[in-house]
């Protein structure tokens, strides 16, 4: 009975440990949280989650809007990202994609700026394929890359 009871304290032990730890991780630095705040002051609802070993993403609200912005574990700001709607693609972006594709569909459009400038992505659809293109700021096709499709396992029985 004493070992069960042993047993039992030290898997509750190990769980809490557990809990605590990837609690821990969603806390930014000091260097992080500070560089975010004087990025967005108007920033609401942040919510912290560690990108990789050297970066940091901050999930928010401003401007009743959604947004996301990543920084280096020093604090140095690498890209904020939000979607638009398809009514605010800029004529000169859209006619880009007029010029390179044929009956797409619009699927999803962000706007990323990173100290380089301002790149929309787009996710687009021409029949069956889905592809990510980005467009960068000074309109030139950047990136163009069909996207795997998702098999959808709850469809089988």
């Amino acid at each position: 009975m004493k070992t069960l009871n042993v047993l039992t304290i030290l898997a509750i032990t190990v769980a809490f440990t557990s809990c605590a730890q990837n609690k821990n991780e969603k806390i930014a630095p000091q260097s992080v949280i500070s560089s975010f705040a004087n990025k967005f002051p108007k920033a609401k609802k942040v919510e912290w989650s560690k990108e990789n070993e050297n970066e940091w993403e901050a999930d928010f609200k401003m401007n009743h809007m959604e947004y996301s912005a990543n920084f280096s574990n020093k604090g140095e700001w690498l890209e904020t990202e939000y979607e638009i709607k398809k009514s605010d693609i800029p004529t000169n972006i859209k006619n880009i994609l007029d010029k390179n594709f044929t009956d797409y569909d619009i699927e999803d459009v962000e706007i990323s700026e990173t100290a380089q400038g301002k790149s929309y992505e787009f996710e687009i659809e021409i029949g069956e394929q889905e592809y990510e293109v980005t467009i960068d700021h000074k309109g030139n096709l950047t990136k163009e890359e069909e996207e795997e499709e998702e098999e959808n396992e709850s469809d089988e029985d």
